[in-house]
């Protein structure tokens, strides 16, 4: 399957800005850990991008790329704004599409997954005449990813591993809506770290509150930068999944700077 994908606005053009982000960077962000996770764990995913850095580019120039190379599906990364107050998720496919067309089932499917684990309101599956929706030759489709300009949703936008978390809702639909097949990844652990500390009292006191709240963890010494740290592990698991489950355990316990870290044998 080739995917065609393209984190929205870069370059001079930040689109929405608010509470000290810019959306050009989250979508960034967002697009390059797909691509991460699809080259890593899917055998049959052939992935390019409009940009893999801070740059300008039009969106003829985007599209037009997309149709020459042959893309099978089109997906733009995108954040949202309006007046502060609304909030949520969604997605468009272009307007003039049927309910019944072939692109609207992979919406279908892309919607599932993402409302799944984003943690934000959801605000429905749309059609609208965007440029990339509606120029391009292939299947096509562009998320908003939270509002901005939203307190509440810009504080997620904020955190690295909900940004992962997006990413992983957006490649369990593309696994689903393209039958990608998963590289044997038998070796693969998923750990859910709840901190890293240079102090080992700072990390004893993560560890005795996660076991207060019935969660098994313990410290282990790690090296960064040549320097040792105390890092809290909240468990180990094979299956993504049931590690993002675990991870939203830890964060309602109250550790909302908790991360899953990928570790290859």
């Amino acid at each position: 399957m080739k995917l065609y994908l393209d984190p929205g606005h870069g370059g001079s053009d930040s689109g929405a800005q608010g509470n000290g982000l810019n959306e050009k960077d989250i979508n960034l962000d967002i697009a390059l850990r797909i691509r991460d996770i699809l080259t890593n764990e899917y055998s049959n995913a052939d992935v390019r991008m409009s940009r893999t850095d801070d740059s300008t580019k039009s969106l003829t120039q985007r599209t037009n790329e997309a149709n020459s190379w042959g893309a099978d599906y089109y997906l733009s990364i995108h954040c949202n704004a309006f007046n502060g107050s609304a909030q949520g998720y969604e997605d468009y496919i272009h307007s003039s599409l049927s309910d019944s067309s072939t692109t609207a089932g992979y919406q279908d499917t892309m919607h599932a997954e993402i409302v799944n684990v984003n943690q934000l309101r959801n605000r429905g599956q749309k059609k609208a005449n965007f440029h990339v929706l509606r120029e391009t030759t292939m299947s096509a489709l562009l998320t908003e990813n939270g509002f901005i300009d939203n307190a509440n949703d810009a504080d997620l936008m904020g955190d690295p591993s909900w940004r992962q978390t997006v990413a992983r809702g957006h490649v369990n639909g593309l696994a689903k809506a393209f039958n990608l097949e998963e590289k044997d990844n038998s070796g693969t652990l998923y750990k859910v770290i709840a901190g890293s500390f240079q102090s080992k009292e700072n990390a004893e006191n993560r560890e005795d509150h996660l076991q207060s709240n019935g969660i098994d963890a313990y410290i282990m010494m790690v090296n960064i930068s040549g320097e040792e740290w105390y890092r809290v592990q909240a468990g180990a698991f094979s299956d993504w999944q049931n590690a993002a489950a675990h991870l939203q355990e830890v964060k309602d316990a109250g550790v909302s700077d908790a991360y899953i870290t990928r570790e290859d044998s």
